[in-house]
């Protein structure tokens, strides 16, 4: 083969590799898009201080419950402050949040967040105290200690001041050692509950088909069976354990089914529409109205020789200005023919939520609107 023939072939399988196979979809694995029912992380908090701050600390007259908390730490350390008043700025009351991982054993070590609860400044340079972490059940799960790491910063002067990102909050990586084992396991139980993370009625056949075909082949039966709309019941083999189990079914390629919807976030003026979102034939015109005021204040000088004084005449433009509303048809039969006719009424983010409602209004949307 000559250099030709080479590149030739080379471009060919280039082409072939780009180019898009017709009905080809995309899988995913089941593990992926369920969870197993019991298996979750807990939530845990606590109450602690953090010392070592400079200057930046809580404010004891303001935030007296940080004093009292100090007076307390110390009183167990064996240090008396007396009925003194203290003065120190470098400590500051905060509160402690992480999350306990399913499984977790005594010894491993999580990450935990710390956020201000008083009116400190900057946590930036502290170390958290040595805190506990409580569940729900008001069990001690963890104990948080260590240094404090702020991405933000707060920097003022007496004219100016400059904050970047939260400088009252910061992560402590691997900051708690897991004292009690979490709540809960797998072992001994017969059945697994598969948890559909977006439920849908035709995912969930489309999965349950897909472990049946897998454990009739290897396990010679089917195992699994739905339940409703976002749960699905898979019976674990003899000799095999629920981990093993999981792991030869999570690997199992399904393509889900997603339903037609279209999300707004009006405060960020996000829109997401999904793929099979359908709009029917309709008619949209789009405009704005906007106004300006503009105050121009006039100086009135008096007259000479006469005793007038210089006075201040008020002198006020209003100017109101109407956009074109030109009347456009939108027929959305495929997601880029509906981006297309939204695009080319050159509206703008607000203005598409506002198109998007109205025609929701007006019955000619076929997906689910949801409005954050």
């Amino acid at each position: 083969m000559n250099l030709r023939q080479f590149l030739g072939s080379l471009f060919l399988s280039v082409l072939l590799a780009l180019s898009p196979v017709s009905g080809a979809v995309a899988g995913v694995r089941v593990k992926d898009i369920v969870s197993i029912q019991g298996v979750r992380d807990n939530q845990l908090i606590g109450y602690g201080l953090v010392v070592g701050l400079n200057s930046t600390g809580d404010s004891l007259r303001n935030a007296p419950f940080t004093e009292s908390s100090m007076r307390a730490m110390l009183d167990r350390m064996g240090v008396g402050a007396g009925e003194e008043t203290i003065r120190t700025k470098n400590v500051a009351a905060v509160l402690v949040t992480a999350k306990l991982p399913s499984f977790i054993n005594p010894g491993s070590a999580i990450d935990v967040t710390v956020s201000s609860v008083g009116d400190a400044e900057s946590l930036q340079g502290g170390t958290l105290v040595a805190t506990p972490l409580y569940g729900a059940d008001g069990e001690i799960y963890a104990v948080a200690q260590g240094a404090l790491v702020v991405s933000g910063f707060s920097a003022s002067g007496q004219a100016a001041e400059i904050t970047t990102s939260t400088p009252t909050s910061g992560r402590v990586p691997n900051g708690a050692l897991v004292e009690r084992a979490a709540p809960g396991n797998l072992d001994g139980e017969d059945n697994l509950v598969l948890e559909l993370i977006n439920p849908d009625f035709n995912t969930v056949i489309e999965v349950t088909d897909r472990i049946n075909d897998f454990t009739a082949a290897r396990y010679g039966r089917k195992l699994a069976a739905e339940r409703d709309q976002r749960s699905i019941i898979v019976h674990r083999p003899k000799g095999l354990t629920n981990a093993r189990f999981f792991a030869a079914i999570g690997s199992i390629e399904v393509t889900p089914d997603i339903p037609a919807r279209i999300v707004v976030d009006e405060r960020t003026g996000t829109v997401v529409i999904g793929a099979d979102v359908r709009i029917s034939r309709v008619a949209i015109t789009h405009g704005g109205l906007t106004v300006s005021v503009t105050e121009d204040p006039q100086v009135v000088q008096p007259l000479p020789l006469s005793r007038g004084v210089t006075a201040q005449e008020p002198n006020t433009f209003v100017d109101a200005v109407e956009a074109g509303g030109a009347l456009g048809i939108v027929e959305g039969t495929s997601l880029s023919q509906l981006v297309n006719g939204l695009n080319s009424m050159g509206a703008k983010p607000s203005g598409i939520i506002a198109i998007l409602q109205a025609i929701k209004s007006a019955g000619a949307i076929n997906a689910t609107l949801i409005v954050q």
